[in-house]
């Protein structure tokens, strides 16, 4: 009996097979090992007979690494110009660009005796972190110069000492050190709440978590012990004094008049701030959620949904005219259907259940203005057969969600109870309501009941009759109908078994099988309804059970809105239209249920988190109220992120959720430095410290110290993350998102 089609290209059956990769194992090396052993095997095939490729992942893998690749080494550019710019001295940027190879090597050593593969996720850690493994370095180097411009102008004339400029180098580095160790470790300790995550979206963003810790923990460290050494050899000969930068001069211009009027108007100035978070509300209502952003993979995959009890026959017609109206669209390079299981333990799909890998064209080939979007659009409207609700998704986030879920669509509604008819019945009306929700491109619910099934109960009195007994019965009918095995044949070195039962015209209704004859133990001839009754029954179609209890699932596909509104939508519809009975439950699935997961542990871990970072703040600054202020400054930040947000058409998900944990680690970073720059400035000015000696005047120019003549090393740290991150936001190739 066949449990199993393959095709190709819309144009016949073809014998197909399947790779599984082992878990753990490296997947761009097992590619290439089969690749190696399919071409070996090509010459020994018959004539006519070819291997074709219909999925290959190591594409989507090279491509996304060699792209990532590329682009950190444009970020390493970018911030290396980013640093000579602003410094104005090659030498001393090259204190703060010698920081990244060594933070890259680092990294990559570890990772070799982690066991990390070098992938995407792994390198984008890296790729997010170039910012953050200058920072130190160049607030270092800004004091530094910063103390050697002081000393020349308190020594005209005066040349200075090797000896002189190594003190005034140390002293420099002790000044700004601890704060500068403090900022880096909190940015480290940031990522906690990631390490907590579980399942999928653990392993996707664990890896990238350990990359950026080890990077920004490398970099703490350097900032301590290498960064003085190397600018006590390289920061030499003539320090560009800051006012000689043109960029520093244009950053002190806008800078000074601006703080002047904060400091004018304090009060207008935090309510204006206090204000801005309120705004958020309304891009955020308007952002919508979703579990991860959507990825090109290259390829695609065809899973529609059909109704159980279709026949072999009807499943390959189904499957090859699929395959031919997906061929039309002139972007696709390749189709293969598989309906049904492979022949291997491994593989439990029914005969109904499809899945057709669409290789497509380089994007080079496709039409002016296509897209993803455009041509799934256009293959959603291509293929239309009544029975079949779509789904386009692609090929490995699919595997991933049904390994998680179970659920081969994005969205999934579990109905469960005890009664299958109310199931069934509960599963059929939320089929119809989930259709009229927008965004909702297809919508099927499993059919629990409305199988079909030969019963054939034998009678013992009517076959003890005849000298036969139920197991001489039973045994009649698994032979004459499912066949029986007899021996086997031998051909050279290949064994085939031989398999007998009657013919199909014996046995292709219940009319026929109530005729078949029967050999007794006492050589009578008799039928089969002598000893049996055979009639047709009704039954459920299909089983699934779900925490003892047995449920039915509803697949449901979206596009053009974002999941969390579709699902939120989908609740108050179902919730107002359908009448559940007693005793039935429904709760939703899919990647709904991993982003519930995600943001409960998240809810849970951050505030941990920020406790331990206000507990390192307060060790550093030993003031509660300064590390209050830099925790504060935290939200503040947020709002820009979650404008950005809106305007590039993102939606809230796990990725954007690490990239608001990064942004606050940040943040704190940028507030630790601007205070110690302010304390600095404030200690320096003793009559501050004294309440009779206290001058609105004093402090005024203490501020000014501290704000706008270190506006240069501030801006800097932001000017590097920000650089650094442009040529990953800008890549077009896949690996970006």
């Amino acid at each position: 009996m066949r449990r199993g089609i393959a095709e190709l290209n819309g144009e016949g059956e073809v014998a197909g097979g399947v790779v599984i990769l082992r878990s753990g194992k490296n997947a761009r090396e097992v590619i290439s090992a089969v690749k190696e052993k399919l071409a070996s095997l090509q010459s020994s095939l018959p004539e006519g007979v070819e291997v074709v490729t219909t999925y290959d992942r190591s594409q989507l893998i090279d491509r996304a690494i060699d792209n990532l690749s590329y682009k950190l080494l444009e970020e390493f550019i970018v911030v290396a110009l980013v640093c000579a710019l602003f410094l104005w001295h090659v030498r001393s940027a090259l204190v703060a660009i010698i920081s990244l190879p060594l933070g890259l090597c680092f990294a990559f050593i570890m990772m070799h005796f982690q066991g990390l593969n070098a992938n995407i996720m792994s390198l984008g850690g890296i790729a997010i972190a170039v910012g953050a493994m200058v920072d130190a370095a160049i607030v270092m180097i800004e004091n530094a110069h910063k103390r050697l411009e002081e000393w020349e102008h308190q020594h005209p004339g005066e040349k200075l000492s090797n000896d002189t400029r190594w003190k005034i180098i140390t002293e420099a580095s002790v000044e700004v050190g601890p704060a500068l160790f403090i900022s880096l470790l909190i940015i480290t300790l940031s990522f906690i709440p990631i390490f907590t995550l579980e399942g999928q979206e653990g392993k996707l963003f664990g890896p990238l978590a350990f990359t950026k810790n080890l990077v920004d923990g490398r970099a703490a460290l350097l900032a301590i012990v290498a960064i003085p050494i190397l600018m006590g050899f390289w920061i030499r000969g003539r320090i560009p004094a800051e006012s000689s930068n043109p960029l520093n001069r244009f950053l002190i211009r806008i800078y000074h008049p601006l703080l002047l009027k904060v400091l004018h108007w304090p009060k207008t100035t935090l309510l204006i701030a206090l204000l801005s978070i309120l705004t958020v509300a309304w891009p955020l209502n308007r952002v919508g959620g979703e579990f991860l952003p959507q990825i090109n993979e290259g390829d695609l995959l065809y899973m529609p949904s059909t109704l159980p009890g279709i026949s072999a026959a009807q499943a390959a017609d189904m499957l090859q005219k699929t395959d031919k109206l997906i061929m039309t669209v002139p972007e696709v390079a390749r189709v293969f259907g598989k309906t049904g299981k492979a022949e291997t333990a491994t593989d439990s799909a029914p005969l109904e259940m499809v899945e057709t890998t669409i290789q497509l064209k380089p994007q080079d080939q496709w039409r002016p203005g296509m897209t993803m979007e455009k041509i799934v659009e256009e293959l959603d409207k291509t293929v239309r057969l009544p029975g079949l609700a779509n789904l386009w998704v692609p090929p490995i986030r699919n595997r991933i969600d049904m390994l998680s879920t179970g659920i081969k669509s994005p969205i999934g509604i579990k109905v469960s109870g005890t009664n299958l008819a109310d199931i069934d019945a509960i599963a059929g009306q939320i089929e119809v309501v989930a259709r009229t929700v927008p965004g909702v491109t297809s919508a099927l619910a499993e059919r629990l009941v409305g199988g079909r099934y030969l019963n054939i109960d034998i009678h013992r009195e009517k076959a003890a009759r005849y000298g036969m007994t139920v197991g001489d019965v039973q045994l009649f009918v698994s032979s004459a109908i499912g066949g029986a095995m007899v021996g086997e044949t031998v051909e050279g070195v290949e064994r085939y078994p031989i398999n007998i039962r009657y013919p199909q015209s014996y046995r292709d209704s219940p009319q026929t099988l109530r005729q078949l004859p029967i050999l007794t133990p006492l050589k009578q001839q008799i039928v089969l309804s002598d000893v049996a009754e055979v009639k047709v029954v009704s039954g459920p179609s299909m089983l699934k059970t779900e925490n003892a209890r047995p449920t039915s699932w509803i697949y449901i596909d979206a596009r053009d809105r974002d999941m969390v509104s579709v699902v939120h939508d989908l609740q108050q519809a179902i919730g107002k239209a359908v009448k559940l009975k007693p005793g039935i439950s429904v709760s939703y699935s899919g990647q709904f249920e991993l982003l519930e997961r995600a943001n409960q542990k998240l809810k849970l871990m951050v505030p941990m988190t920020l406790m331990i970072i206000f507990v390192l703040l307060y060790l550093a600054f030993r003031r509660v109220g300064e590390a209050l202020l830099i925790i504060a400054s935290v939200p503040f930040a947020l709002v820009g992120g979650i404008w950005f947000l809106y305007w590039m058409g993102f939606h809230l998900s796990v990725a954007t959720g690490t990239g608001f944990i990064a942004l606050a680690g940040v943040a704190a970073e940028f507030g630790v430095v601007m205070l110690m720059y302010l304390r600095h400035a404030i200690e320096a000015e003793p009559s501050l410290e004294n309440p009779r000696t206290f001058s609105v005047n004093k402090l005024d120019e203490a501020l000014y110290q501290g704000a706008v003549l270190r506006v240069r090393p501030k801006a800097m740290t932001v000017a590097v993350i920000i650089a650094g991150l442009l040529p990953i936001l800008w890549a077009p190739a896949p690996g970006r998102r």
